[in-house]
């Protein structure tokens, strides 16, 4: 995407990304009972130090109880009812697998349903249920944290932050503004300047929460940033946000004057975000997007995932070719707000961010088969999560691996060798 993209969205191009990409395969490494990993972790510990990192900040959400592929847009659309998946075989197996009542994903206990709240007991739940399969657990940040800084006089702020998990537009662009302020209280609170960065790993949809700030960021003030950020104040008393008016009032004049990060720089690294709003990466520092991927494709395009019907609706219960809420999770897919307000709060917000809409057109875009966003580099990465197990919770689709105990030491590791060698 251009400098000064302007909430607008990715173009999803199928293009060979080129030397944005890099192709690895997971090592995986159970750290607690491997002493050479950890000195190893010690060691990047101090490269991130060197290079300024001076916070890291875990972004997730839940993959249970979320719609996490946003099956509720499409049937609201009424896809099968128009007739559009007729002649199209393996679609209605498809959203069976996609759909919360028939996909094998468990429903969070007691109902529990987006907006989560960011709080020790939700965590705790969080890490009870799901531990951790797509989830930062509390004993993932523990574990990061110790063995970062077991080498540093200036230890690195680990940080675990649960977004609310609204998977629709709305609910994403209110997450936004609140890591915007979020952000301000961790530069003003650690007093980061210049030379200093902040690096955000997010999973799954979150990315899609940061690539929304990226565009708050943006270094040219734009009439889009202005329209949004009055819409989200206007609304939020109707959906119950009395904080978004505030923290709006109060990060608008330091967006206007590219202060809110007080010079220091913020990196942002995704794993397994579907492809969807564009990036401005003006006002970032450094983008990296890490991705689940099984090369399937005959046709030598391995930078693209395989999405053909019927032959998904086989491969995806093993998570054969991946990860398939990367892949699937697109536009036209959305839960759907629970009240009016919101939801006419909502449309507003997407005909801003997302012109694609309607059933056809989230078809169209899961057959792009894109990886990557337009802007940032990118590692195809095979966390070798598909043992051939139907068994829905040992992979989730493809989604969970990322954030595997196991995975932390080759995360890290190509973080800091692609962003900070």
């Amino acid at each position: 995407m251009p400098l000064e993209n302007s909430f607008q969205h990715d173009e999803m191009s199928r293009k060979n990304p080129g030397e944005r990409i890099t192709f690895r395969d997971v090592t995986s490494t159970t750290l607690p009972e491997s002493p050479s990993g950890q000195d190893t972790l010690a060691t990047l510990g101090q490269r991130f130090s060197q290079t300024g990192v001076r916070m890291i900040v875990l972004l997730h959400g839940s993959i249970m109880g979320t719609d996490i592929f946003g099956v509720q847009r499409l049937d609201e659309l009424g896809g099968l009812k128009r007739g559009y998946s007729r002649g199209v075989a393996g679609l209605d197996a498809l959203l069976a697998l996609m759909r919360e009542d028939s996909n094998g994903i468990p429903l969070l206990p007691g109902g529990l349903k987006p907006p989560l709240t960011h709080d020790d007991a939700t965590k705790k739940l969080l890490d009870e249920q799901i531990g951790d399969a797509g989830n930062f657990t509390n004993g993932y940040v523990e574990l990061m944290r110790q063995s970062l800084n077991r080498s540093l006089d200036r230890p690195i702020h680990c940080v675990r932050e649960l977004w609310s998990c609204e998977h629709h537009h709305l609910g994403r662009a209110l997450a936004a503004v609140s890591m915007l302020g979020r952000l301000c209280d961790w530069v003003k609170g650690h007093k980061l300047a210049q030379g200093d960065r902040i690096l955000i790993q997010a999973h799954g949809q979150a990315g899609l929460v940061l690539a929304l700030v990226s565009n708050f960021l943006c270094v040219t003030a734009s009439s889009s940033r202005t329209r949004l950020l009055g819409l989200l104040s206007d609304v939020s008393s109707q959906v119950d946000r009395p904080d978004i008016a505030s923290t709006i009032q109060r990060i608008t004049p330091l967006l206007s004057n590219g202060t809110i990060l007080n010079g220091a720089a913020l990196d942002i690294v995704t794993f397994g975000m579907p492809v969807r709003y564009g990036w401005d990466p003006s006002g970032l520092g450094k983008l990296l997007h890490i991705v689940n991927h099984r090369t399937l494709r005959t046709d030598g395009k391995t930078w693209l995932s395989k999405m053909e019907l019927p032959q998904i609706t086989m491969e995806m219960p093993i998570a054969w070719g991946g990860d398939y809420v990367q892949e699937l999770a697109v536009a036209g897919s959305d839960a759907v707000p629970t009240t009016e307000a919101a939801k006419a709060a909502n449309k507003a917000v997407w005909e801003m961010v997302e012109p694609f809409d309607g059933f056809e057109r989230w078809l169209e875009c899961a057959r792009r088969a894109v990886r990557f966003p337009s802007e940032g580099l990118g590692i195809l990465a095979d966390y070798k999560d598909s043992t051939g197990s139907s068994n829905v919770r040992d992979h989730y689709y493809g989604h969970a691996a990322y954030t595997r105990l196991n995975a932390m030491l080759f995360n890290t590791t190509e973080i800091v060798r692609t962003l900070y060698s």
